[in-house]
């Protein structure tokens, strides 16, 4: 009820002004305050062995985390660890920083619960973000850093952006993450191709010891998605991301004829796409489930369909700051009545 009616003024400001508020509070009243970091973290966090897991080298003790675009600049992390995430994906961002697309470029649609965003990887540019990291690294959290190339950026210089941004993160992160599947920034999704794919992850893999990940949009056939996702895995990467937002504009009725969908109106074309992908790898590497993911039940429901972590992002924005908690607690409520003493039990039970 609190959130409800903080969430009523909030929805009076325009969507990105209302983030740059929620940002600047973090700033100044949470990130320098151990005090109320402290009485957030004994209201909202979560912790019980059942979810705890050891992946990519690090200790993540419940397997919700923010979604990469909520916090570009990793300005927001001691809050988002206070409101009981088990990781933060911070980004994405760019070696040069850059303003992103004209405004307006966010739009919310409560009644659907989702989001429209064009933002462009809007970012403080990989120095600033690199001297905040480095101040914050290792974290009581994983922390997740969320690549990609500038918009001025040519197709044949691309894999330069990358290398930068791979050189400069190697060792202030717990993994990497390839994003090349974002809407936002002409001509990004054209590298998802095996080509770029071989070349990104080879250059990736000489460049660093941390996991690398790959993140694919939903908008992908499935032979297309799992085709992709192989030639990833055969060139090393540690793991899968999916999905990223949608450009299905079908699915909202006054969605606008730009950017990507997320929320809602993403949930079920994410999880197809991710089953399918999770028939055929769970197995053999880590994955990671995004798309609408908004309660226990759809976040175990990933995790019974492959997934070892799963990601919120629009969510966080209708259902306020104990969504984590209400997601953690009920998914440990879900695999004990399940009958399962931990959570790597159920990874991909529905698959069997």
């Amino acid at each position: 009820m609190q959130y409800e009616t903080l969430k009523r003024f909030i929805f009076k400001l325009d969507p990105e002004n209302a983030h740059h508020l929620i940002d600047l509070l973090s700033q100044y009243l949470v990130n320098p305050s151990v005090t109320i970091q402290n009485i957030l973290s004994s209201k909202y966090q979560f912790n019980e062995k059942i979810l705890t897991q050891h992946i990519f080298g690090t200790t993540f003790k419940n397997p919700v985390g923010i979604g990469a675009g909520f916090d570009k600049n990793a300005t927001m992390v001691p809050l988002l660890a206070s409101l009981g995430f088990g990781y933060v994906e911070f980004g994405t961002f760019t070696p040069l920083p850059q303003e992103g697309n004209p405004k307006p470029r966010l739009f919310r649609y409560p009644e659907q619960n989702s989001i429209q965003n064009a933002m462009g990887f809007n970012n403080d540019g990989m120095q600033k973000i690199q001297k905040r990291v480095k101040e914050l690294y290792p974290y009581k959290i994983p922390l997740g850093a969320n690549i990609g190339k500038n918009k001025n950026t040519s197709q044949k210089d691309a894999i330069k952006d990358y290398e930068k941004l791979i050189v400069a993160f190697d060792t202030i992160c717990d993994y990497l993450v390839i994003n090349i599947s974002s809407p936002n920034t002409p001509g990004l999704r054209d590298l998802q191709n095996e080509k770029f794919i071989k070349e990104i992850f080879t250059l990736a893999k000489s460049k660093t010891q941390k996991p690398v990940l790959l993140k694919i949009a939903p908008d992908l056939s499935p032979k297309s998605a799992i085709s992709l996702c192989e030639s990833a895995l055969k060139y090393k990467a540690d793991g899968i991301i999916a999905t990223n937002t949608t450009i299905d504009y079908s699915l909202l009725k006054d969605a606008k004829n730009f950017g990507g969908l997320s929320g809602e109106v993403l949930k079920k074309k994410s999880y197809k796409l991710f089953k399918e992908i999770a028939q055929e790898f769970y197995k053999d590497t880590t994955l990671i489930s995004v798309g609408g993911i908004d309660s226990s039940q759809e976040a175990y429901k990933r995790v019974r369909a492959g997934a070892s972590l799963v990601q919120i992002f629009s969510a966080l924005i209708f259902k306020g700051p104990s969504l984590a908690y209400k997601i953690n607690k009920g998914m440990s409520e879900l695999l004990k009545k399940d009958g399962y003493n931990h959570i790597s039990e159920a990874i991909g039970a529905d698959l069997r």
